[in-house]
């Protein structure tokens, strides 16, 4: 079953919500980066947030960046979602496994460290780029998020993301949940919205007993109206030709040490992990256009 996001409303309008399924763009990112059950479960929760942000965006031109550092072993984790569904990103560390010692669940909250901060950087195709930065609450990524949307977006919200990682470490089920109050909401809609919260389940639980988008959105209220349904995955826009553009930013001398002492050089995106390969005649070719343009 592919990936879905859903956007409904509930409340006539006044809630607003967004739910989405994960799993599979989640183990696509856990292959790509060959990563460990708590980087997966850090990076599949940002990613689940990061289909939900990139379905607010309103052109496909624009984009949503997230960056995460709380000073914790996992390091920074970044992910780029788009308003065509897709999201990619990456983390500092991706061999992390902790686990709390009352629960046994993996640490994500230990992992990822609260001395820092949560960052979005909204590029919507204008001449400055909307940033938001608030204080990590707990690295736990859900708490932080909502906290991230009542502070810096004045937007009262709630926010349950999960990643539940199989004992092979692969990912069994993924998802995330967000609610929020629109201005116009009344004191009964909060109720409402309270009531939905406490009596929420984790969102993977759900996920993992077969439940999808619609009805992730649909069990909150009594009222939900689906306004909207989309695939979502995980995609890497990355390619040889963009790569050959950065390598063109590089000083001559540099280019010249990769061709005669490397004799060639090999490029990772860092947020697919996937390997380009330069030989010496590309690299003469750089260096060429290089001296041709003067630079």
């Amino acid at each position: 079953m592919k990936d879905r996001l859903v956007k409904a409303i509930a409340c006539d309008g006044r809630i607003r919500i967004l739910a989405c399924t994960t799993t599979n763009l989640c183990e696509v990112a856990r292959q790509d980066h060959e990563l460990w059950p708590t980087s997966a479960a850090a990076l599949g929760r940002v990613l689940s947030m990061g289909c939900m942000m990139g379905s607010m965006l309103k052109s496909e031109k624009e984009k949503v960046t997230i960056q995460i550092n709380g000073g914790g072993p996992i390091g920074t984790i970044m992910v780029d979602a788009y308003a065509n569904g897709t999201v990619r990103g990456f983390v500092g560390d991706p061999h992390i496994h902790m686990t709390y010692n009352d629960t046994g669940k993996l640490a994500v909250g230990t992992a990822v460290g609260t001395d820092g901060y949560l960052k979005i950087i909204k590029d919507l195709n204008m001449k400055n780029d909307f940033t938001g930065q608030v204080a990590l609450q707990s690295g736990e990524i859900g708490d932080d998020f909502a906290y991230y949307f009542t502070v810096s977006e004045q937007t009262p919200s709630a926010v349950s993301v999960g990643v539940l990682v199989d004992t092979d470490n692969s990912i069994k089920s993924a998802g995330g949940i967000l609610i929020q109050m629109m201005p116009d909401a009344t004191e009964e809609d909060i109720a409402l919205a309270e009531k939905a919260v406490s009596e929420l389940r984790p969102v993977s639980s759900l996920v993992m007993e077969g439940k999808n988008a619609n009805e992730l959105a649909s069990d909150l209220f009594e009222d939900v109206q689906i306004l909207e349904e989309r695939e979502i995955s995980f995609k890497c826009d990355c390619s040889k030709d963009r790569f050959m553009g950065a390598l063109s930013t590089l000083d001559l001398q540099d280019l010249k040490e990769m061709k005669e002492e490397d004799h060639g050089c090999e490029i990772t995106c860092q947020f697919c992990s996937k390997q380009y390969h330069f030989t010496e005649e590309e690299l003469q070719c750089i260096m060429e256009f290089k001296q041709s343009c003067g630079k």
